[in-house]
């Protein structure tokens, strides 16, 4: 059985996911101050070994700060087959994480196994059961493949997220500034991720410095579809934001059709229509998307 918060975390507006290194207790402790639609604390790569206890412990106690409360939590553990993975898993389900992120998944069973885990110590900890929603980040060749199966594994799944670094390397390439080489991954993603009824999160863009890289990679991403992207430098919220943000000429039309739709319904007609065409669903789910961004976002600055 799946807590009605869990099932609301799945159309919550995910844009920017902030990455946030668990060993580094001056971010940890203040990483509220940045407008991020979540902040994702990392206790795996971000953290070297003789530092992984001493970040679990700075993690946990920070998910339990009143600060914290008011913003969406996301922890990225450790493998489950690691040394450090079930000790994470403790921490953070105990501590009050929202979500999970699991790294380096390639199939489905590696999301039932993490379910279980969190599943039993939800019992321990008298969390609500299914309170603790899962990310799954596809990383390699293999787990792209599975991405449909992955998508599927479990309703606690709110979204799949793409981790470029492992994946190129595991196809013995490099990224590039066009991206040509993920391109059939985040197709992949973005399809198994729409045929599940679950979000698509894109990948880190690594060059902090380079603005308009950042800028090039987000436009190609959001126009594929994806709900939003990982980060790891907080002035790259507001660019992503603004990005997101639709423009004066979008929300004018998306208010227009919604209009349309609602005086359809307190009519009772079946069919919508604006200045003489015929309006379907999916335009005006669109339009309702828009007028969300906007609530959000604002209008986005050209």
């Amino acid at each position: 059985m799946i807590a009605p918060i869990a099932q609301q975390r799945k159309t919550r507006t995910r844009r920017s996911m902030l990455f946030v290194p668990g060993a580094n207790a001056a971010m940890v402790s203040n990483a509220f101050i940045y407008r991020a639609d979540a902040l994702m604390f990392d206790l795996e790569d971000s953290v070297i070994l003789r530092e992984k206890d001493a970040a679990r412990r700075l993690v946990y106690h920070a998910l339990q700060h009143p600060l914290y409360q008011e913003i969406e939590t996301i922890v990225r553990v450790n493998a489950l087959d690691s040394e450090y993975g079930l000790a994470d898993l403790e921490a953070v389900v105990r501590g009050g994480a929202d979500i999970v992120r699991l790294p380096k998944t390639d199939s489905a069973q590696d999301v039932i196994d993490i379910e279980t885990e969190i599943a039993r110590i939800e019992t321990q900890c008298g969390r609500e059961a299914g309170s603790t929603g899962l990310l799954a980040a596809i990383e390699s060749a293999q787990g792209i493949t599975q991405a449909v199966a992955i998508a599927h594994s479990s309703p606690r799944l709110i979204g799949i997220a793409l981790g470029a670094e492992d994946y190129v390397r595991n196809l013995r390439t490099e990224r590039s500034p066009e991206g040509v080489e993920l391109l059939f991954a985040r197709c992949s993603i973005l399809q198994a991720a729409r045929a599940a009824g679950i979000q698509a999160f894109d990948t880190v863009y690594s060059d902090a410095n380079n603005e308009a890289g950042f800028l090039h990679e987000a436009a190609h991403i959001k126009q594929l579809g994806f709900d939003g992207k990982s980060l790891i430098n907080p002035r790259q919220i507001e660019l992503l934001h603004n990005l997101y943000a639709p423009t004066r000429k979008e929300v004018d039309h998306a208010q227009r059709v919604v209009e349309a739709a609602e005086a359809s319904a307190r009519e009772g007609r079946g069919v919508v229509s604006l200045n003489g065409k015929m309006v379907d669903s999916p335009v005006i789910e669109r339009a309702r998307l828009v007028l969300a961004r906007a609530a959000l976002s604002g209008l986005r600055e050209e």
